[in-house]
């Protein structure tokens, strides 16, 4: 089986988990946390960071951090992995879905601005499959309408727009470290915001909202959101190959785009100004109908693929009559292929000659 994903992982990892084992620091405090926190912040150029147990956590700690919560909208791209919207949710806020660009798979600045109310409060700029969102146009809406603007940044680590990386532009914004993560500490996240402020706001409600100056009083209700000494320790690991982990992705990318080329689909790819972290190699096929033949095809040869996520408003939760005709035409016709920087080049090629042969006999 060639899987979509898996870890890349070295000997480094194993040593220093082993440490934290050796010194008993395995849950929520060492050396490794604020190890980890300090150079995540540095890596991408962030002013503050708190790390955290998962991704997903990550946002609703985020948008708690801002205040945000019930009676207000937070404008979000219906193209996104759920989590996004469930925390909007959990916050006791309101989502607001748009539409996506042709192209780039990424939040409609244009439908951002007709779905602007009195109640709006914040504006979700997801970074989908490794490509950053149109910072410039959203940056400017917020600040003309005084909007919060927030980054999930679950699959942009290594993602760069103009220069700067994904999570460098929001008011907050969140990363996850799943183990399908470019880089992974096998469940955890960060919190990046630009103020301190913001970060200490989040750093109190991740830990159960425990008084700093005295013991065991609790002065908000909070939550258990940290992460562990473990986790974090991976995380110093793989940050130490971070560059070499993106170079190998971008480098199956490229095997991709060669071996893809002058075939009846488009491969998601960067756009002027930015550089794909190609989180996920995703291809858009031309023919909707013939998605699940070619996965169907795949897995019979040993080949995994995912579909590209369902528009959050089709889910019976988030339900809505509404239609968004890019977000639905990209998530009909979307795929990802095995993206992990692990691949060698000839499991591209099978890849992409087994592509190849489904087309010829479609």
């Amino acid at each position: 089986m060639i899987p979509v994903y898996q870890p890349f992982l070295t000997k480094r990892e194993s040593e220093y988990v082993n440490q934290c084992l050796e010194s008993t620091w395995i849950s929520s405090k060492g050396e490794f946390i604020t190890r980890f926190e300090s150079q995540f912040a540095r890596y991408i150029g962030a002013e503050h960071a708190t790390s955290v147990c998962n991704g997903t956590v990550a946002i609703h700690l985020a948008l708690l951090a801002l205040g945000i919560g019930p009676g207000d909208e937070v404008i979000v791209p219906t193209l996104t992995y759920v989590a996004s919207v469930n925390t909007i949710v959990h916050a006791g806020a309101t989502p607001v879905f748009v539409d996506s660009v042709p192209g780039t798979w990424q939040i409609d600045p244009r439908d951002v601005l007709r779905k602007i109310t009195p109640r709006t409060k914040a504006v979700m700029a997801v970074h989908l499959y490794g490509l950053p969102c149109a910072m410039d146009e959203l940056s400017d809406i917020c600040r003309e309408h005084r909007l919060y603007l927030v980054e999930d940044c679950a699959e942009a680590f290594g993602t760069y727009y103009k220069g700067k990386h994904a999570g460098t532009f929001g008011d907050i914004a969140t990363f996850s470290f799943f183990g399908n993560k470019t880089i992974t500490t096998g469940e955890g996240g960060m919190v990046v915001a630009r103020e301190k402020a913001v970060i200490d706001r989040a750093y109190h409600l991740k830990t159960q909202g425990v008084s700093p100056v005295r013991e065991y009083w609790h002065d908000v209700v909070g939550y258990n959101y940290r992460m562990t000494n473990i986790c974090a320790a991976i995380g110093c690991a793989q940050l130490e190959r971070a560059d070499e982990i993106r170079e190998k992705k971008r480098e199956v990318a490229n095997w991709y785009v060669a071996g893809l080329k002058d075939l009846p689909l488009k491969m998601h790819g960067e756009v002027p100004g930015t550089r794909h972290s190609y989180w996920m190699c995703s291809i858009e096929l031309e023919d909707a109908s013939l998605r699940q033949p070619l996965r169907d095809y795949l897995r019979a040869r040993d080949i995994e693929t995912r579909p590209v996520f369902y528009p959050a408003h089709t889910l019976p939760p988030f339900a809505s009559e509404e239609h968004f005709p890019v977000a639905q035409s990209i998530s009909a016709r979307g795929m990802n292929l095995p993206s992990y920087p692990g691949l060698s080049f000839d499991d591209v090629a099978t890849v992409c000659e087994a592509i190849r042969t489904f087309y010829r006999t479609a």
